[in-house]
Protein backbone atom coordinates (compact mmCIF):
# COMPACT_ATOMS: atom_id res chain seq x y z
CA UNK A 1 0.00 0.00 0.00
CA UNK A 2 2.61 2.44 0.48
CA UNK A 3 3.39 2.73 -3.26
CA UNK A 4 0.04 3.00 -3.82
CA UNK A 5 0.95 6.63 -1.50
CA UNK A 6 3.22 7.69 -4.26
CA UNK A 7 1.70 10.51 -6.65
CA UNK A 8 4.23 9.05 -9.54
CA UNK A 9 2.90 5.42 -9.40
CA UNK A 10 -0.72 7.29 -9.37
CA UNK A 11 0.00 9.03 -12.53
CA UNK A 12 1.49 5.84 -14.29
CA UNK A 13 -2.04 4.43 -13.79
CA UNK A 14 -3.62 7.45 -14.86
CA UNK A 15 -1.50 7.19 -18.06
CA UNK A 16 -1.78 3.77 -18.17
CA UNK A 17 -5.71 3.74 -18.44
CA UNK A 18 -5.68 6.33 -20.46
CA UNK A 19 -3.86 4.57 -23.07
CA UNK A 20 -5.71 1.28 -22.51
CA UNK A 21 -9.53 3.24 -22.53
CA UNK A 22 -7.69 5.00 -26.37
CA UNK A 23 -7.01 0.96 -27.11
CA UNK A 24 -10.50 0.03 -26.61
CA UNK A 25 -12.44 2.73 -28.12
CA UNK A 26 -10.06 3.33 -31.06
CA UNK A 27 -11.09 0.55 -34.22
CA UNK A 28 -7.73 -1.22 -34.76
CA UNK A 29 -7.53 -0.34 -38.53
CA UNK A 30 -8.24 3.31 -37.48
CA UNK A 31 -5.86 6.45 -37.86
CA UNK A 32 -6.34 9.66 -37.20
CA UNK A 33 -5.79 10.78 -40.62
CA UNK A 34 -8.20 7.73 -41.97
CA UNK A 35 -11.86 9.66 -42.19
CA UNK A 36 -12.81 7.67 -45.05
CA UNK A 37 -13.29 3.96 -43.47
CA UNK A 38 -16.12 2.95 -41.26
CA UNK A 39 -15.77 -0.32 -39.51
CA UNK A 40 -18.68 -1.92 -37.47
CA UNK A 41 -16.69 -5.02 -36.21
CA UNK A 42 -18.04 -8.17 -34.21
CA UNK A 43 -17.43 -6.60 -30.67
CA UNK A 44 -19.29 -3.75 -31.99
CA UNK A 45 -21.84 -5.93 -32.96
CA UNK A 46 -21.89 -7.72 -29.59
CA UNK A 47 -21.83 -4.85 -27.96
CA UNK A 48 -25.02 -3.33 -29.02
CA UNK A 49 -26.47 -6.40 -28.98
CA UNK A 50 -25.50 -6.33 -25.63
CA UNK A 51 -26.66 -3.08 -24.39
CA UNK A 52 -30.23 -3.88 -26.04
CA UNK A 53 -30.58 -6.92 -24.20
CA UNK A 54 -29.88 -4.58 -21.46
CA UNK A 55 -32.56 -2.01 -22.12
CA UNK A 56 -35.22 -5.11 -23.02
CA UNK A 57 -34.52 -7.84 -20.87
CA UNK A 58 -34.01 -10.00 -24.29
CA UNK A 59 -31.88 -10.13 -27.20
CA UNK A 60 -32.31 -8.39 -30.95
CA UNK A 61 -33.62 -9.98 -33.53
CA UNK A 62 -31.56 -9.50 -36.74
CA UNK A 63 -34.16 -6.50 -37.94
CA UNK A 64 -33.74 -4.99 -34.76
CA UNK A 65 -29.91 -5.67 -34.86
CA UNK A 66 -29.81 -4.64 -38.48
CA UNK A 67 -31.28 -1.12 -37.27
CA UNK A 68 -28.79 -1.00 -34.68
CA UNK A 69 -26.07 -1.24 -36.69
CA UNK A 70 -27.91 1.28 -39.56
CA UNK A 71 -28.15 3.66 -36.34
CA UNK A 72 -24.67 3.42 -35.31
CA UNK A 73 -23.24 3.82 -38.82
CA UNK A 74 -25.02 7.44 -39.25
CA UNK A 75 -24.20 8.69 -36.08
CA UNK A 76 -20.36 8.09 -37.36
CA UNK A 77 -20.67 9.67 -40.46
CA UNK A 78 -22.10 12.68 -39.26
CA UNK A 79 -20.08 13.54 -36.30
CA UNK A 80 -17.30 12.91 -39.06
CA UNK A 81 -18.83 15.63 -41.19
CA UNK A 82 -19.19 18.08 -38.33
CA UNK A 83 -15.63 17.73 -37.45
CA UNK A 84 -14.91 18.30 -40.52
CA UNK A 85 -16.97 21.57 -40.11
CA UNK A 86 -15.24 22.37 -37.28
CA UNK A 87 -18.63 21.99 -35.27
CA UNK A 88 -17.07 20.54 -31.91
CA UNK A 89 -14.99 23.78 -31.69
CA UNK A 90 -16.11 26.15 -29.20
CA UNK A 91 -19.15 24.21 -28.43
CA UNK A 92 -19.41 24.40 -24.37
CA UNK A 93 -21.48 20.68 -24.24
CA UNK A 94 -18.88 18.63 -26.34
CA UNK A 95 -16.14 20.22 -24.60
CA UNK A 96 -17.94 19.41 -20.75
CA UNK A 97 -18.16 16.04 -22.05
CA UNK A 98 -14.61 15.59 -22.57
CA UNK A 99 -13.44 17.07 -19.51
CA UNK A 100 -15.81 14.99 -17.74
CA UNK A 101 -14.62 11.31 -19.45
CA UNK A 102 -10.66 12.26 -18.24
CA UNK A 103 -12.05 12.99 -15.17
CA UNK A 104 -14.25 9.51 -14.78
CA UNK A 105 -10.61 8.11 -16.06
CA UNK A 106 -9.62 9.03 -12.68
CA UNK A 107 -12.14 7.93 -10.51
CA UNK A 108 -11.99 4.25 -11.85
CA UNK A 109 -7.85 4.36 -11.26
CA UNK A 110 -9.58 5.91 -7.65
CA UNK A 111 -12.10 2.83 -7.25
CA UNK A 112 -9.77 0.00 -8.24
CA UNK A 113 -7.27 1.05 -5.47
CA UNK A 114 -8.37 -1.37 -2.39
CA UNK A 115 -7.10 0.32 0.94
CA UNK A 116 -5.32 -1.25 4.00
CA UNK A 117 -8.13 -1.34 7.02
CA UNK A 118 -4.88 0.99 8.48
CA UNK A 119 -5.20 3.30 6.03
CA UNK A 120 -9.10 3.42 6.68
CA UNK A 121 -8.27 3.60 10.39
CA UNK A 122 -6.24 6.74 9.64
CA UNK A 123 -8.70 8.08 7.30
CA UNK A 124 -11.88 7.61 10.04
CA UNK A 125 -9.56 9.16 13.20
CA UNK A 126 -9.49 12.22 10.31
CA UNK A 127 -12.53 12.67 9.85
CA UNK A 128 -13.89 11.50 13.11
CA UNK A 129 -16.69 14.23 13.10
CA UNK A 130 -17.89 12.99 9.99
CA UNK A 131 -18.73 9.41 11.49
CA UNK A 132 -19.42 10.30 15.15
CA UNK A 133 -22.71 9.35 16.47
CA UNK A 134 -25.08 12.26 18.42
CA UNK A 135 -24.76 12.68 21.63
CA UNK A 136 -28.66 11.41 23.23
CA UNK A 137 -30.35 12.61 26.54
CA UNK A 138 -33.21 11.19 27.94
CA UNK A 139 -34.85 13.27 30.55
CA UNK A 140 -38.29 14.92 32.02
CA UNK A 141 -38.96 18.15 31.70
CA UNK A 142 -41.33 20.93 33.60
CA UNK A 143 -43.14 24.02 31.59
CA UNK A 144 -43.11 27.05 34.38
CA UNK A 145 -44.19 29.56 31.67
CA UNK A 146 -42.45 31.64 29.14
CA UNK A 147 -41.46 34.82 32.02
CA UNK A 148 -41.87 33.02 35.35
CA UNK A 149 -40.13 35.37 37.71
CA UNK A 150 -37.35 33.49 40.57
CA UNK A 151 -40.25 33.22 43.24
CA UNK A 152 -42.25 31.22 40.88
CA UNK A 153 -38.87 29.20 39.72
CA UNK A 154 -37.46 28.51 42.84
CA UNK A 155 -40.73 27.11 44.37
CA UNK A 156 -41.65 24.46 41.50
CA UNK A 157 -37.88 23.86 41.66
CA UNK A 158 -38.29 23.13 45.48
CA UNK A 159 -41.51 21.27 45.12
CA UNK A 160 -39.65 18.68 42.27
CA UNK A 161 -36.68 18.00 44.56
CA UNK A 162 -39.11 16.98 47.68
CA UNK A 163 -41.04 14.32 45.50
CA UNK A 164 -44.04 16.03 44.36
CA UNK A 165 -45.78 14.95 41.52
CA UNK A 166 -44.54 16.24 38.09
CA UNK A 167 -47.98 16.43 36.51
CA UNK A 168 -48.95 18.49 39.38
CA UNK A 169 -46.91 21.27 38.58
CA UNK A 170 -45.75 23.99 35.73
CA UNK A 171 -48.00 25.46 33.22
CA UNK A 172 -50.19 23.73 30.56
CA UNK A 173 -48.15 23.15 27.22
CA UNK A 174 -48.01 20.48 24.33
CA UNK A 175 -44.28 19.81 24.30
CA UNK A 176 -44.15 16.48 25.54
CA UNK A 177 -43.21 15.90 29.46
CA UNK A 178 -40.22 13.67 28.73
CA UNK A 179 -38.26 12.39 25.93
CA UNK A 180 -36.31 8.75 25.81
CA UNK A 181 -32.48 8.69 24.76
CA UNK A 182 -32.97 11.41 21.94
CA UNK A 183 -30.51 12.54 19.86
CA UNK A 184 -29.77 16.38 20.74
CA UNK A 185 -30.50 17.53 17.11
CA UNK A 186 -33.88 15.71 17.13
CA UNK A 187 -34.45 17.46 20.61
CA UNK A 188 -33.48 21.15 19.31
CA UNK A 189 -35.87 20.77 16.42
CA UNK A 190 -39.05 19.73 19.19
CA UNK A 191 -37.53 22.46 22.02
CA UNK A 192 -35.92 25.28 19.90
CA UNK A 193 -32.00 25.53 18.93
CA UNK A 194 -30.16 25.47 21.70
CA UNK A 195 -32.43 23.59 24.21
CA UNK A 196 -29.90 20.24 24.40
CA UNK A 197 -26.84 22.45 25.10
CA UNK A 198 -28.37 23.59 28.48
CA UNK A 199 -29.19 19.75 29.48
CA UNK A 200 -25.70 18.47 29.16
CA UNK A 201 -23.78 20.37 31.84
CA UNK A 202 -26.95 19.23 34.23
CA UNK A 203 -26.10 16.12 36.66
CA UNK A 204 -27.98 13.06 35.83
CA UNK A 205 -31.33 12.38 38.00
CA UNK A 206 -31.26 15.97 39.56
CA UNK A 207 -34.23 18.50 38.95
CA UNK A 208 -32.40 21.84 37.50
CA UNK A 209 -32.98 24.91 35.94
CA UNK A 210 -34.21 27.26 34.88
CA UNK A 211 -33.41 26.19 31.36
CA UNK A 212 -34.09 28.07 28.09
CA UNK A 213 -36.14 26.63 25.00
CA UNK A 214 -37.67 28.44 22.21
CA UNK A 215 -41.45 28.47 24.13
CA UNK A 216 -40.54 29.38 27.46
CA UNK A 217 -38.21 27.88 30.86
CA UNK A 218 -38.31 25.00 31.95
CA UNK A 219 -36.75 22.68 35.07
CA UNK A 220 -35.38 19.22 33.97
CA UNK A 221 -34.23 15.84 35.18
CA UNK A 222 -31.09 14.46 33.09
CA UNK A 223 -32.05 10.46 33.45
CA UNK A 224 -29.36 9.34 31.07
CA UNK A 225 -26.78 10.74 29.04
CA UNK A 226 -25.25 8.24 25.75
CA UNK A 227 -22.17 11.06 24.86
CA UNK A 228 -21.20 10.98 20.98
CA UNK A 229 -18.83 8.17 20.28
CA UNK A 230 -16.81 6.80 17.06
CA UNK A 231 -18.08 3.79 15.77
CA UNK A 232 -15.57 1.64 15.28
CA UNK A 233 -14.13 0.68 11.48
CA UNK A 234 -15.48 -2.54 11.11
CA UNK A 235 -19.40 -1.39 11.41
CA UNK A 236 -19.15 1.84 9.09
CA UNK A 237 -16.33 -0.28 6.80
CA UNK A 238 -17.90 0.38 3.37
CA UNK A 239 -19.08 4.52 4.47
CA UNK A 240 -15.47 5.17 5.20
CA UNK A 241 -13.91 3.14 2.02
CA UNK A 242 -16.65 5.12 -0.14
CA UNK A 243 -15.61 8.48 1.57
CA UNK A 244 -11.86 7.85 0.99
CA UNK A 245 -11.88 6.89 -2.17
CA UNK A 246 -14.08 9.80 -3.17
CA UNK A 247 -11.09 12.19 -1.60
CA UNK A 248 -8.42 10.21 -3.39
CA UNK A 249 -10.13 10.51 -6.94
CA UNK A 250 -10.34 14.55 -6.15
CA UNK A 251 -6.74 14.85 -5.12
CA UNK A 252 -5.51 12.62 -7.86
CA UNK A 253 -7.68 14.68 -10.44
CA UNK A 254 -6.40 17.90 -8.55
CA UNK A 255 -2.70 16.24 -9.14
CA UNK A 256 -3.34 14.87 -12.77
CA UNK A 257 -4.91 18.45 -13.73
CA UNK A 258 -1.31 19.85 -12.28
CA UNK A 259 0.96 17.73 -13.70
CA UNK A 260 -0.93 18.02 -17.82
CA UNK A 261 -1.42 21.83 -16.91
CA UNK A 262 2.45 22.11 -16.63
CA UNK A 263 2.64 21.28 -20.35
CA UNK A 264 1.09 24.41 -21.59
CA UNK A 265 1.83 28.05 -21.46
CA UNK A 266 -1.24 29.52 -19.88
CA UNK A 267 -1.74 33.28 -20.67
CA UNK A 268 -4.46 35.37 -19.39
CA UNK A 269 -5.14 39.16 -18.69
CA UNK A 270 -4.57 40.34 -14.96
CA UNK A 271 -7.81 40.53 -13.61
CA UNK A 272 -7.59 42.40 -10.04
CA UNK A 273 -8.94 45.67 -9.83
CA UNK A 274 -11.53 45.01 -12.87
CA UNK A 275 -14.37 46.70 -12.95
CA UNK A 276 -17.72 46.80 -15.16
Amino acid sequence: MRILKEPLFHFFLIGAAIFIWFQIVAPENETVEDFVTITIDENDIALLSDQFEARWKRRPSGAELQALTDATIREEVLVREARKLGLDRGDSVIRSRLSQKMDFLTEAIATSVVPEDEDLEAFLQNNSERYATPSKLAFIQVFIGEEPNKAEIEGVLAALRAGDEVSDLGASTLLPASMPLTATRVIDSVFGSGFSKGLTTLDKGQWAGPIQSGYGVHLVQVQDIEPSQIPPLSEIHDAVLRDWRRVMSEDLAQAQYEILAANYEIIVPALSGQTK
